[in-house]
């Protein structure tokens, strides 16, 4: 995130600033461009000109019509009275993101676990009823959902996996995603602190039993990593293992990020009031989650759901998250409605025009 500094000028980049992933709901889609207005904190008389043309003060901004073209917009911004001090800035126009909708389930593991152990019982994978449920929401609104999978729970684990299902993850590959999210549910936070080399070695093994049992078919260069807190490093391994994207609630509570990998207070709150923000040091996309469906009660889903259409800068691309232990009774928070939250979710998507999507069809080039 590149705004200019105290030290090189007394203005700053309101919107937007460098790394920003636009839709069209950022600005206004004309003659097959997105034309958006750059704004600029400029509180002196200062001549600054934005692609070279001069910007007009308005309500103590500053304010100039930038045109987007392609998927990658290069703005710059030049200060005639300080040469040296003005930036270039880059900013993405996701062409297929707006009106899109995505369920990721996090914690993914039991619904495995009962495929596992009934592999002889079971003549499909949506025999599993938790699988079933997302079936249905499938076959009623054309769901798509990503499952982010641990590698282990007590007694199981993915290496266990019968491949005779393999042909029908295949066969879903259109609407189903499998990916890593973690080793196993215990301890908290374990990638905090942990060495590259160890994340590493638990997203190989999590992404080679996928392939293994799955398919490649189910992967997806974008992921939620258990508790959101990797280091930078951290995440620059997944990115050389050829994760693009990773999504998180980007909030600051307490005076420090949550759920929010290795970004600052400042990259995190910004992030916060939009879809995407793209982290050009380490080629990396992060995704802020809109709702965590296990947070709400079932009459709050729609409500919540309506608040975030209402936000220009954060209803273009529909982000939403569900654990999975939630859905079985033995879980000490067993939560009897999860199937109707599920359902609530995607019939409000469909009928309010949000078409269910995976990142990976929205983000990148």
């Amino acid at each position: 995130m590149t705004q200019a500094t105290q030290s090189q000028a007394n203005w700053t980049v309101r919107f937007p600033l460098d790394g920003d992933m636009l839709t069209e709901r950022d600005g206004e889609v004309r003659d097959g461009k997105l034309h958006i207005v750059v704004e600029l904190d400029v509180p002196d008389e200062r001549a600054l000109r934005v692609n070279g043309a001069p910007v007009r003060p308005q309500d103590g901004i500053c304010r100039a019509d930038v045109t987007l073209e392609g998927y990658s917009n290069t703005i710059v911004i030049d200060d005639d009275k300080q040469p040296g001090a003005g930036q270039t800035i880059v900013v993405y126009w996701l062409r297929r993101a707006t009106s899109k909708f995505r369920l990721s389930v996090d914690d993914s593991i039991w619904f495995l676990q009962d495929i596992a152990q009934q592999r002889d019982a079971y003549r499909s994978i949506f025999d599993n009823p938790y699988l079933a449920v997302f079936k249905e929401a499938h076959d009623t609104y054309g769901l798509k959902v990503q499952f982010n999978l641990y590698d282990r729970t007590d007694g199981f684990d993915l290496s266990q996996m019968p491949e005779r299902f393999k042909p029908e993850w295949q066969a879903n590959a259109d609407w189903l995603r499998l990916t890593f999210h973690a080793l196993q549910n215990d301890p908290p936070k374990p990638y905090e602190h942990a060495s590259p080399e160890q994340l590493l070695v638990d997203c190989e093994r999590v992404t080679g039993q996928i392939v293994r049992f799955a398919g490649a078919e189910l992967l997806d260069p974008a992921t939620t990593i258990h508790w959101g807190a990797v280091t930078r490093e951290g995440c620059r391994a997944l990115r050389s293992f050829g994760m693009k994207g990773l999504a998180g609630y980007f909030r600051v509570e307490d005076g420090k990020p949550i759920v929010s990998y290795y970004l600052s207070n400042e990259q995190t709150a910004h992030l916060e009031k939009r879809d995407f923000w793209k982290d050009h040091s380490e080629d990396l996309v992060f995704v802020k989650i809109d709702a965590v469906l296990d947070r709400l009660q079932l009459d709050e889903v729609v409500p919540a759901l309506e608040r975030i259409k209402s936000l220009p800068h954060e209803s273009g691309f529909l982000d939403v998250m569900v654990h999975e232990q939630y859905y079985y009774p033995h879980y000490s928070a067993y939560q009897p409605d999860y199937r109707d939250k599920i359902m609530a979710t995607a019939r409000w998507a469909a009928e309010n025009g949000y078409e269910p999507a995976f990142l990976s069809e929205c983000l990148f080039e």
